[in-house]
């Protein structure tokens, strides 16, 4: 089942939860920059094991982050590129409406409609108990679906366009997931930028 779309701008009316939706956050003209610019960075496609079978990721993923930095998520532990200055640019373009710190940032590149992302929360060990998950969009619009955890019959569906910025904070990681379903629809290509901070013993 799943809810009407929410297409505005705003914080989600979540009990335990807290996803705010800034909606055009980086002009088009300047989103349009990203995107190009981003498309030529050395991208890779990852090797995962679902289910004792080994599978390609249904997308193509890039981490920066500061000198160090390493992130484990799917069975696989990325060590962090050192930052170049288009994603310095974009996380200092962020952090005074977050208001926090970020010491790495994910990338997501979804080429077509048949690249996406499955359910899950962003609540591994190194991203603390209530971690802050600022998440760009740039390029083709598609869908983003959160729904609870222990309810999991019933999704929320957004629809995120060019230069939109999404902040998940509080514990919506700890009650909450999120997928960006494949589409049968032709649709173009898509990169998402998600900042957060790693903490390390």
């Amino acid at each position: 089942m799943q809810r009407k779309l929410w297409e505005d701008e705003g914080t989600l009316d979540l009990q335990d939860g807290s996803i705010t939706i800034h909606r055009e956050y980086f002009p088009a003209l300047k989103a349009d920059a990203y995107l190009q610019k981003l498309g030529k960075i050395r991208w890779q496609q990852n090797q995962i094991v679902v289910f004792g079978k080994k599978h390609l990721e249904p997308r193509e993923t890039a981490w920066y982050g500061d000198n160090g930095i390493s992130y484990t998520y799917s069975g696989l532990t990325h060590t962090a590129r050192p930052w170049i200055p288009i994603l310095t640019e974009i996380r200092d373009g962020i952090t005074d409406t977050i208001h926090t710190s970020f010491n790495s940032v994910l990338l997501n590149r979804y080429r077509d409609g048949q690249d996406g992302v499955g359910w899950h929360a962003d609540d591994e060990l190194e991203l603390g108990n209530q971690p802050v998950i600022g998440s760009v969009s740039l390029g083709q619009t598609r869908c983003f679906q959160i729904r609870r955890k222990q309810t999991s019959r019933e999704a929320i569906s957004l629809n995120l366009h060019h230069g939109d910025l999404v902040v998940m904070s509080g514990e919506t990681q700890k009650f909450w997931e999120h997928q960006i379903p494949k589409t049968t629809q032709q649709v173009g290509e898509r990169i998402n930028l998600t900042f957060r901070k790693i903490h390390h013993e």
